[in-house]
């Protein structure tokens, strides 16, 4: 009984140590989940329309530094009554007449502090959104990856249970047929009933875990899945490179994309303030027009004049109600508020660098610790199962071990998921993760091996 029960905890550490359960259907692959995601996550979609909306902040900037052409036509109907006042008494004239007027006019800036500062302020802001962006396709990566991993570790979960309720079952059987044949103990049969009733509750769960952690990748991708890439059988963590801290840090401070993204808002509070000061400098433009009309007043009548001009407006401020000492005021509290901003967003990236950076040394010695642990817990099943037939254990002992067995399964397949969160978290927070660290992930399974 007791090697029958060794052979079905061996076929599951088979199932288990692959992390896989024989599903129907194509598996979907890390990479092919990526390009899904990439054509169909709604926040990615969403993000790749904010970054064109934000190409054009520099657009808009620039206008106000372009010339202005601008054109005008009016045409109109008119009667008039004119009297004309003489020694021989008064004289009216009934005119009936149109009148037409148009024109053209080119306005360049040559002097214009404020559209200087709004074209710096959109090239800030456009430079800002591609920053965004960039945080936004890297953080698909590790919201892909998180999900993926936590569907297959709830997909190990449930072959690890479907495992151990079969186990069990066949357990039962034969703690019943010993009872039966006088060689068993009603204890060992509550026992063994007792832990394939968990089991069978443990396989729901993982059910339950699989089709919820499927849907919300499903969500992401875009489209069903029936099975996922396994964890590899062979795993070896890769040495951290670079192995110093601070050569992390300094690669966060020059490639974080969110730290680079708050600089530039910063960018964008300055040029505010400059914007709002220019309120005070006056205002020099080039300004060419010409004009046609006809009859255009009542003193013009059948009149036709072409006008053709060229000249320099300057324009000079004086007063506004003090709406311009109060707008810079105000540019230079959110110019403030957008330092403090960066200071702290400097300071979160970097207490999660940390983070990561000691998690995923932490990762590669759990790893070692839990492979060990392991190791050990199959050869306590191995030395217990031989206790029974020597009559020093029961077979609650060889349930206990078991119990162990899967547990020191269970934490290995956490720590290595772990490992490969924190390996692409800490890329992540330094700035520099890539499709070439997530080709990097995707050899960790079946189908990247």
């Amino acid at each position: 009984m007791a090697t029958i029960f060794f052979r079905q905890v061996l076929t599951a550490a088979l199932c288990v140590i692959t992390l896989g359960y024989p599903l129907e259907g194509a598996a979907l692959g890390l990479l092919q989940a990526y390009e899904a995601a990439l054509a169909n996550d709604p926040a990615y979609r969403a993000a790749v329309h904010e970054n064109a909306a934000g190409q054009q902040y520099k657009e808009l900037g620039r206008s106000h530094l372009l010339p202005s052409l601008s054109a005008n036509y009016a045409t109109s109907k008119n009667r008039a009554d004119v009297t004309t006042p003489s020694v021989f008494g008064d004289r009216t004239d009934h005119r009936s007449y149109t009148s037409r007027a148009a024109s053209i006019q080119l306005r360049q800036p040559l002097l214009h502090l404020e559209g200087t500062a709004r074209y710096r302020q959109g090239v800030a802001q456009t430079h800002a959104s591609d920053a965004q962006f960039s945080v936004r396709r890297q953080d698909l990566i590790v919201r892909l990856v998180s999900l993926y991993v936590s569907a297959c570790y709830a997909q190990d979960q449930l072959a690890r249970a479907v495992a151990e309720r079969d186990a069990y079952a066949e357990q039962r059987l034969s703690v019943n047929r010993m009872l039966q044949s006088g060689e068993g103990t009603r204890t060992d049969v509550l026992e063994t009933q007792a832990k394939f009733d968990m089991s069978v509750t443990q396989v729901i769960e993982a059910e339950d875990s699989v089709a919820n952690a499927r849907s919300a990748l499903e969500a992401m991708v875009g489209q069903q899945i029936t099975a996922l890439d396994p964890l590899s059988e062979v795993f070896r963590s890769k040495p951290m490179q670079p192995a110093n801290f601070e050569e992390w840090k300094e690669k966060a401070l020059a490639h974080n994309r969110e730290i680079m993204a708050q600089r530039h808002i910063v960018e964008v509070a300055q040029e505010e303030v400059r914007k709002n000061q220019a309120g005070h400098t006056p205002r020099l433009d080039l300004i060419a027009s010409a004009s046609s009309n006809r009859s255009d007043t009542i003193n013009t009548f059948n009149q036709d004049a072409n006008i053709r001009s060229i000249g320099l407006q300057l324009t000079i401020p004086l007063y506004a109600g003090g709406s311009v000492n109060a707008a810079i005021r105000q540019a230079v509290a959110n110019h403030e508020k957008s330092l403090a901003t960066l200071d702290d967003k400097t300071s979160a990236v970097l207490v999660e660098l940390r983070k990561q950076y000691n998690l995923n040394l932490s990762s590669v010695s759990r790893i070692g610790a839990t492979e060990q642990f392991l190791n050990s817990a199959l050869l306590l099943v191995d030395a217990t199962q031989k206790s029974v037939k020597g009559g020093q254990r029961t077979h609650l002992d060889v349930l206990n071990a078991q119990q162990q067995l899967y547990e020191a399964r269970r934490d290995l397949a956490l720590a290595r998921f772990n490992y490969l969160l924190s390996f692409l978290r800490l890329r992540f927070a330094a700035g520099t993760l890539d499709r070439t660290d997530l080709e990097d992930i995707a050899t960790y399974f079946a189908a990247g091996s």
